[in-house]
């Protein structure tokens, strides 16, 4: 049996958008159930993610320390951000990212995983990244504002963030799947036998 999960779309008999945001609007869709049944369905409508977990040549992960407001916590974080541009090419958006808020550059760049952050509740896609052959970004630094402008910049060892995450003490979804992910590749074929930096993402198609 091969696991994987596989596209569907069950019938949408009705569908309202009955709020719009800056990056992101709510939607209510009538959904056909199986019995044929009806059920609402309301969801947030996200354009889509990256995500960078970016590791150094002394096996420490970048990290951003950033106040998130729903959950009304500083949390531990990766580098990431939204796909404003759609089609945007991902890895074109995720090395944005890591100038923007760490302000470094990496020569080596592979897909670490694809996920559906809630998908019971929202259609964010991310893709995150390995990013390896650090440097110091050229350049200005970027002009932060708002959340960002009170952000704290660390470098921790994976091993760490590993147990960090097994106590429970860290909870941004990309920096634990992330850190997680890496180490299972190591214990598998290695990072090497990662897709790469191009590789196709049907959630988010884009232009290569």
């Amino acid at each position: 049996m091969t696991i994987k999960d596989t596209p569907e779309e069950w019938e949408i008999r009705a569908s309202e958008t009955p709020f719009v945001g800056k990056k992101t609007s709510v939607r209510a869709d009538d959904v056909v159930m199986p019995n044929g049944a009806v059920a609402r369905r309301d969801y947030q409508v996200h354009p889509g993610s990256v995500a960078v977990l970016a590791v150094d040549d002394q096996d420490r992960v970048l990290v951003i320390r950033q106040y998130r407001h729903p959950v009304r916590h500083k949390l531990w974080e990766i580098p990431a951000g939204l796909l404003d541009i759609p089609g945007e090419n991902p890895l074109h958006a995720a090395q944005r990212e890591l100038y923007e808020e760490a302000h470094v550059k990496a020569e080596d760049w592979r897909v670490l995983t694809d996920v559906y952050t809630t998908p019971g509740g929202c259609d964010e896609a991310v893709r995150i990244f390995l990013a390896r052959d650090l440097s110091e970004a050229d350049g200005q630094r970027f002009e932060v504002e708002d959340e960002e402008a009170d952000m704290e910049l660390a470098r921790i060892p994976v091993d760490d963030l590993v147990r960090g995450v097994l106590a429970g003490d860290l909870h941004n979804n990309c920096l634990v799947v992330g850190v997680l992910s890496l180490v299972a590749a190591r214990g598998g074929e290695g990072l090497d036998a990662l897709r790469p930096a191009e590789a196709p993402w049907p959630a988010r198609p884009f232009e290569a």
